[in-house]
């Protein structure tokens, strides 16, 4: 039974090393996915899974001890699913990037409380597939918790990835208010096809969360929204 969710955006741009000299712009996501962390720890879940977007439909499994790395953005930093010594059952699964920053998080805040798996999926997966996968995530009597990663609109500005689409913030506003206030079927109604439009990267992973909480009674609480660099990042927590 899911017990708590985080929810933290994914963009490499989390890792000071990667963001370099802009770092301090994303302090605040920062302490707050730090809080959102704190909150998993307080539920003492039996299983951590890390929930985050891919390229491919999937679902894609990653076992504890999964590897990923930032070298890609000219940086020397590697980071690894769980604990460091895990063993190397994930060695020949790389992270994508959405979960090599849940794995630097959890890194970063020392997480130690319970074994860490990742599932990733991608945009091409609908609504309905999304919602089983995380019904069997949470399926049982084990006390699951989840770490959910994934960008809201990159689409706010003129500036941004994908240019200003007048859409974007509305679709952000409603996924902030779904995120919290624990909105199982507005997040389940999330259109597939807008959020492709607005190159959301978490539409896939939020509707994963939706699926997991049916029956949980879990309460939200947004932690953190904003749109730097013109892309939507929320916090949240529901436990």
């Amino acid at each position: 039974m899911l017990v708590a969710a985080a929810v933290c955006p994914c963009p490499p741009l989390l890792i000071p090393e990667v963001a370099a000299g802009a770092a301090p712009e994303l302090d605040a996501a920062r302490a707050a996915c730090t809080d959102a962390l704190g909150v998993l720890a307080a539920a003492r879940p039996d299983r951590l899974v890390a929930v985050g977007p891919v390229d491919v439909p999937g679902p894609e499994r990653y076992p504890e001890g999964s590897r990923g790395s930032f070298r890609g953005f000219g940086v020397d930093l590697d980071v690894r699913l769980g604990r460091t010594g895990a063993g190397d059952a994930g060695a020949e699964r790389r992270l994508p990037y959405g979960l090599a920053v849940a794995a630097w998080l959890l890194e970063r805040t020392g997480w130690s409380d319970a074994p860490v798996e990742g599932v990733g999926v991608g945009e091409r997966l609908t609504p309905g597939d999304c919602a089983r996968v995380g019904r069997d995530l949470a399926a049982g009597t084990e006390r699951v918790a989840l770490l959910v990663m994934g960008d809201a609109s990159a689409c706010r500005t003129l500036k941004a990835p994908g240019y200003l689409d007048e859409r974007a913030a509305p679709f952000d506003a409603e996924v902030g208010r779904a995120l919290g206030t624990a909105d199982l079927p507005a997040l389940l109604a999330l259109d597939v096809g807008l959020a492709r439009e607005l190159k959301v990267s978490g539409r896939a992973p939020w509707q994963v969360l939706a699926g997991a909480a049916e029956g949980a009674g879990l309460g939200g609480s947004l932690l953190f929204e904003d749109a730097p660099y013109g892309v939507g990042y929320a916090v949240a927590t529901w436990s």
